[in-house]
Order: structure tokens, then sequence, then C-alpha cells
């Protein structure tokens, strides 16, 4: 499956310069945080494929006018042609802000997520806004990563964590990919990336991943 993963920058070539000869066979797109809803929207419609998103800490104004025609994937998980999705935006807490977090506070979402991940049977794509402690993430407060991620990927071993919130100009050594010793790979989406990703193709029946989608949809239909 070819996912475009999406964060912090509006890319021109998305949005003002669009091709459906190089985007056209994009199955999926995850939004990691920090985009007009308008950009969001745009892509939805262009690709007609379904768009995944968690908010960034400077996604206050999603709360007034969510992107339309987009699922937001917090707190749940979603399951799309089998790939199992599970999302928790937002950032370390700096300031005061609807999207900002404490290490307790996203410790506890992490755990309450656990018990959709459970259901689904575990989880292919970790979609966060902020990075895991340690991975790509900077020593100042607002960039600093969550350490319950990292226990989240040591217990569930995702094939993908997929993150933003740190952009290219913030530190020399970007990367945009890393390896962790569970076997995941973090990818940081600012700007834009492609990846292919293959999930658990008998993950996309049943009535867990009926009941874990029906949630994000009711979710969805409640910010709008």
């Amino acid at each position: 499956m070819k996912v475009l993963a999406i964060a912090d920058v509006e890319e021109r070539c998305l949005w003002d310069f669009y091709s459906e000869k190089r985007f056209g066979d994009v199955d999926l797109i995850l939004s990691a945080g920090d985009l007009d809803p308008d950009y969001l929207e745009f892509l939805v419609t262009v690709t007609n494929k379904p768009l995944l998103y968690v908010r960034g800490n400077h996604d206050d104004g999603y709360a007034r006018r969510a992107p339309g025609g987009c699922l937001c994937v917090e707190d749940e998980v979603y399951v799309y042609r089998g790939l199992r999705v599970a999302g928790l935006g937002g950032s370390m807490r700096y300031r005061d802000g609807a999207n900002m977090y404490s290490e307790r506070e996203m410790a506890r979402r992490a755990q309450r997520l656990q018990a959709k991940i459970r259901l689904a049977g575990g989880v292919d794509v970790l979609l966060t806004h902020a990075p895991a402690r340690g991975v790509g993430d900077l020593e100042d407060l607002p960039h600093r990563g969550f350490e319950c991620f990292d226990d989240l990927l040591g217990r569930w071993r995702p094939g993908y964590m997929v993150h933003g919130h740190v952009h290219k100009g913030y530190d020399p050594s970007f990367k945009r990919e890393r390896q962790m010793p569970c076997g995941t790979t973090v990818v940081n989406a600012c700007g834009y990336t492609v990846l292919d990703i293959e999930g658990e193709g008998g993950w996309n029946r049943g009535w867990r991943a009926a009941w874990l989608n029906s949630q994000v949809v009711r979710h969805d239909l409640k910010l709008h």
C-alpha cells in the first residue's frame, strides 16, 4: 500500500502544483498535524483517498472547523485495507493549549489506547504529532518527545511510527527515517514523504475492525 505521510508544512508540490501523475497512485494519506484544514480537504478531494489525521500543537482551530472529508484518529485505531493505524496527537505542554500534554497526561492516553490496540490484535502504524523521546526529538521542552511512546513501540512493535513537529530546519542532524531496536521504522513526515506499507489483510474484515472504525466515524461526526 502506498501511503502519503504529511506534517507541519504545506508543500507547494501538493497544493499549488498537485500532479495526478506523481501522486495519483497513493492509497492512503496520514497527516501528523500542524496543517491547514483547507490543505487536508484539498488533498482528500483531489486524491479521492482516505485521509487519517491527528492534531498538532498548533491545530486548536480544528475545534472550530475540523477538516471536512477527513477522519480524526485521536485516541482511536482505524483499520484500512488491513492496515491498523493508532493515533495520539499533540505535543509536550509548554504553554496553555488544547493539544498539549504533560508526560503523565500522554501516558494516560496511551494506556487507554492500548485497549483498542489489543482488540485489533496489534498496530501497524502509530501516528503521532510529537516524536518519541530520544528518537529524533530535541532537548528543548516544546520539541521534546514522549517517553510513553517509546514504551508503546517496545510493547506493540508496529512496523512504523509516523510523526511531525520537528521541522527539517530545526536540527542539522535531521533524518527522515530512524530504526528502533524493536524493529519499528520511525518516520518524520515534515513536509511529505511516501511510504510503502503492508498491513494484515485479514484485518479488513470482521466485527472488531468494523467496531473500531465505527468509533472513529462517531467521533468524527461530533467534530462537524
